[in-house]
């Protein structure tokens, strides 16, 4: 790229939401990197705010498709997505569960996972867009290995070289000796010991499992640096709960960095000149902190 600055795609998400909002205050915000061009892409079709159709659900999708072949190409050097509304994707004949394993798939990337940091907490999913039910049959140790191993190469492109990773029980109370539940005994502390001989920096430490109902705190405290969740909801409620406003989602494994919001469309605030743009200002700067980080990775492997 012959371009002095990098350029960060920004997509707009489903237009009747508050995407082209927040987006749009944002740039304009004054609190953004002035480090990087940033793009918007995709086309706005005609649409009422909060009011979605299958055309908006379709200009999302197409701005997707763009953006990952941008980045592919190597003329972005990140992306920041805009919030959709999955109901309406599926409709068009969106296959993904979400924007996270859209991006995987048109990457040709298996080893991916979900992330989201904010505030004082970031959290990592071995399992995310499934039912609840079937959590427990996806549970694996060779999965919260995978997922572990990113987790802590993410913590090492935001400087923290020797992290402290705890990985949460599946059970409450990390399933009490086995009195609720084996998963903690038969897969997760295996998946623990295999993780902390495998982690390429020896002072990084991960511990678990540890209770779910304590581990949060715990990190939010300054305990530990991150926190390896075993289903969505187990990490992403503590998350928004802490830091709803500043909450950026990462898709880890990718060969360029995405991030998004952290939160949804809010079509029922869209338009009316309410929706706050923190998170958006939150995941643009990181794609910035990430898309640097990386070309300076890359420079010196080639040197």
């Amino acid at each position: 790229m012959s371009r002095t600055k990098p350029r960060i795609g920004i997509t707009l998400g489903d237009c009747a939401g508050i995407g082209p909002e927040i987006v749009e205050l944002a740039l304009k915000s004054g609190r953004v990197s002035n480090s990087t061009e940033y793009v918007v892409l995709g086309r706005q079709p005609n649409c009422k705010p909060g009011e979605p159709t299958a055309e908006t659900a379709r200009a999302a999708a197409a701005a997707l498709e763009e953006a990952v072949t941008l980045a592919r190409r190597g003329e972005l050097a990140a992306i920041v997505t805009g919030p959709v509304h999955k109901a309406r994707m599926y409709e068009i004949g969106f296959r993904f569960p979400g924007q996270t394993e859209f991006f995987a798939q048109r990457c040709g990337v298996k080893d991916f996972a979900m992330c989201l940091t904010g505030g004082k907490l970031t959290v990592a999913l071995v399992t995310a867009h499934i039912p609840l039910r079937k959590v427990q049959r996806a549970l694996k140790q060779s999965e919260i290995v995978r997922v572990g191993l990113l987790l802590a190469e993410f913590l090492r492109s935001r400087g923290k070289a020797a992290s402290r990773i705890a990985v949460a029980g599946l059970n409450p109370h990390a399933g009490e000796s086995g009195k609720l539940g084996l998963e903690e005994i038969e897969i997760i502390a295996p998946a623990v010991q295999e993780l902390q001989s495998r982690i390429e920096d020896r002072k990084s430490k991960i511990v678990g499992p540890i209770s779910p109902d304590t581990v949060f705190h715990r990190a939010i405290e300054g305990e530990f640096d991150a926190v390896l969740c075993m289903y969505h909801d187990q990490g992403l409620i503590p998350l928004k709960l802490h830091a709803f406003h500043s909450g950026v989602n990462v898709t880890l494994g990718l060969p360029f960095p995405r991030t998004s919001p952290d939160h949804g469309t809010a079509f029922e605030i869209a338009g009316k000149g309410i929706a706050r743009p923190d998170s958006m200002i939150a995941a643009i700067n990181l794609a910035v902190q990430l898309a640097e980080k990386q070309k300076t990775t890359n420079r010196t492997k080639v040197s």
